[in-house]
């Protein structure tokens, strides 16, 4: 028996290095770059992986661009980089733009478990993020560059907007937060029916036990449930997608452009500072109440099928929004991601709309 359970260790162990030694020659972390028909490198265009000190803090971003006269995006990410699902679901849009993917201070690149990492402030990301674009602006010699925020960057934009409109030609809000205490309950009571629907018990007594009385606190036990949940029912990061592990951890460890480090650092940093570094001032704040007065153009793009934010809460912070042009734009194939579920309509949104600071392809019922 001894010799059996030392056998099994041993191909356990082998399987371990093998994993890690394919992991190290799948992890070169180059940017691929853009080729033209002779396989020489696309006149003009940019792919770059580029580190700053900003605000003390240096951090990464991938600079992707197959023009460079084109106009600027500065991508806001969510909880979690997701740069690396590029490669899986191509988002094109550094065929039209120049797309800069900043992983903010202490996510992805810009993570490092070698120093004392303390949770950012949100008046510290509002603070790296006028930096940051004040070099895009410098870099690529534009007067104003567009803000895309997804998911919990949409919190960050708001506020960057807010502080700083002159800098931006428009906002673009994707998966926008509003009311997100009131989202994760609209989230909570349709987990709850559908496991229900399908008579799944298990799921039904699972959720049952959480409430949702204190207007103040989002149970923690619920939040550690309901990721898997949203999306196993198709309302989570994409209608298709149906499992964290399978469809988020392995493409990122399937990613050439991350080095091994850096994709030890992307769940590191997901893993100490969980859905977001502001979670429970996200969790606290209605911003359908606090940011609803811009003077940018404002464009919202949203899953139909999206509960992680809530698409009707968006609807309605749209409604109340004050802007000189705004535009809600629903993706009915979508959920939490239609830049990479719809990515067609994004740009045909992008470069009809947006670019030309229109609402053509808008819902038709909207104020």
């Amino acid at each position: 028996m001894k010799k059996a359970m030392l056998y099994i260790l041993g191909i356990i162990c082998l399987l371990v290095v093998g994993l890690i030694i394919t992991l190290f020659f799948m992890s070169p972390g180059n940017p691929k770059q853009f080729l033209d028909k002779n396989r020489n490198k696309l006149k003009k265009s940019i792919s770059e992986k580029v580190f700053l000190d900003i605000n003390g803090s240096k951090q990464g971003m991938f600079i992707k661009s197959k023009n460079l006269d084109n106009p600027v995006i500065l991508y806001l990410h969510g909880g979690l980089p997701v740069y690396f699902l590029t490669e899986k679901y191509p988002t094109h849009l550094e065929d039209n733009f120049t797309i800069v993917w900043w992983e903010q201070r202490n996510c992805g690149i810009s993570y490092s478990s070698g120093s004392s990492q303390n949770r950012a402030t949100i008046e510290q990301l509002v603070d790296d993020t006028i930096i940051l674009t004040k070099y895009l602006l410098e870099r690529f010699n534009k007067q104003k560059i567009y803000l895309m925020g997804h998911s919990g960057g949409t919190f960050l934009g708001v506020y960057v907007i807010d502080k700083m409109p002159e800098l931006y030609e428009a906002y673009i809000g994707m998966a926008q937060m509003s009311d997100q205490f009131l989202s994760e309950k609209l989230a909570y009571d349709y987990i709850l029916n559908k496991y229900r629907e399908m008579n799944n018990k298990k799921m039904v007594e699972h959720f049952e036990k959480f409430s949702f009385n204190d207007q103040n606190k989002i149970p923690i036990e619920y939040l550690k449930m309901r990721d898997d949940a949203m999306h196993e029912l198709g309302i989570g990061t994409m209608r298709n997608m149906k499992n964290v592990a399978t469809d988020l951890f392995l493409p990122s460890l399937y990613f050439s452009e991350y080095t091994l480090s850096d994709k030890y650092h992307l769940w590191a940093g997901k893993s100490k500072f969980g859905i977001s570094q502001n979670w429970e001032k996200m969790a606290r704040t209605n911003l359908i109440e606090n940011k609803n007065d811009f003077k940018v153009p404002i464009y919202f793009f949203h899953g139909l099928y999206d509960y992680t934010c809530s698409y009707e809460l968006a609807k309605k912070y749209f409604d109340e929004i004050k802007a000189p042009i705004k535009g809600f734009y629903t993706f009915d194939q979508s959920a939490h991601s239609p830049l990479f579920e719809e990515p067609e309509k994004i740009n045909r949104i992008l470069i009809n709309d947006i670019k030309n600071l229109r609402t053509d392809l808008a819902d038709k019922s909207q104020n």
